[in-house]
């Protein structure tokens, strides 16, 4: 199969290596472009814990003078991984999305009476600090990294697209989607997708391709991505 995937190279290049080793042909075309954003200064030790909602939010914090004992609440096994290998030790990983991360908390954050550190993007998709609010606990959230939508497209890629069309494409978040939609009406794209699966992580962001005419839409977790070639 020919697959498309719309992650930033760091993101997917492992995913990209494995389903090469499965004989798939794989594009890639990376929608969104990351920038590590400055933040006020983080005293550690006023927290019981941290949440992490994206790699990225690992990824771009600094980590000086941070216990890594202190329970970190991770969104999904990715982003668990990136917390592990910076040093975390304390860490629990949801499964991908942030209605299971909060139930996560609700389950294992014993230290009520100290707030919780919320990590994440400039952009969220869920307001998961209020909700903790309307459950009694104290969050605090930090923005440590934009997002922003690449502009800049090869004509050589897109050219190769036209005459190739993938039959499965990728699509992680909703800055994802509003990319590629926008990606798919400046390149006029719009009536070729018909044999394309498109697979969105939740409604919200596969609500945002609505419009393009596609062969079936799937939805997944992340690290579900070689499960659903053999659904498909």
């Amino acid at each position: 199969m020919h697959i498309l995937l719309t992650r930033p190279l760091e993101d997917c290049f492992e995913i990209i290596l494995k389903f090469k080793s499965l004989g798939h042909q794989v594009s890639h075309l990376p929608l969104l472009n990351i920038r590590k954003m400055n933040h006020e200064e983080i005293n550690f030790s006023n927290y019981g814990g941290i949440i992490f909602t994206s790699a990225n939010a690992v990824k771009f914090l600094n980590l000086d003078k941070l216990d890594k004992n202190i329970i970190c609440f991770c969104v999904g096994d990715k982003t668990e991984k990136k917390a592990r290998s910076v040093g975390f030790l304390n860490t629990i990983a949801a499964e991908g999305n942030v209605l299971n991360l909060k139930e996560l908390i609700l389950q294992n954050y014993v230290f009520k009476n100290k707030p919780l550190l919320y990590v994440s993007g400039e952009t969220i998709s869920a307001d998961l600090d209020q909700q903790l609010s309307n459950e009694g606990y104290s969050t605090k959230r930090i923005i440590n990294y934009e997002v922003s939508h690449n502009q800049k497209f090869d004509k050589k890629f897109i050219k190769e697209l036209r005459a190739n069309m993938p039959d499965m494409v990728y699509v992680y978040s909703q800055n994802s989607a509003s990319s590629f939609l926008n990606f798919i009406k400046i390149h006029q794209t719009e009536n070729i997708w018909m044999n394309t699966n498109l697979l969105c992580i939740g409604e919200k962001t596969s609500s945002i391709l609505n419009e393009i005419k596609w062969k079936k839409i799937f939805l997944f977790n992340p690290g579900e991505e070689e499960f659903l070639l053999y659904k498909i």
